[in-house]
């Protein structure tokens, strides 16, 4: 998959989760940031996909991104 970056807006509607869920994943290192400021953009390929339901239209999320090896949670 080649390299697409999206806003925390965007990263945030993919997973299903809040801004803030994905700024916390970037600060505890479970997906890399590019750039700084109002121009940070995340990794689409690094974030768990939320799946919807055609039938029913529940909406499953995907597992958290790992912890890099000796990083504790926030």
């Amino acid at each position: 998959m080649p390299l697409v970056l999206v806003t925390a807006t965007d990263a945030a509607y993919y997973t299903g989760r809040p801004v803030g869920t994905i700024w916390r994943w970037a600060s505890e290192g479970r997906i890399a940031r590019y750039g700084t400021g109002k121009a940070v953009r995340y990794n689409l390929a690094q974030l768990p996909r939320k799946t919807v339901d055609d039938w029913t239209g529940e909406v499953t999320l995907g597992d958290p991104p790992a912890l890099p090896e000796g990083a504790r949670a926030a």
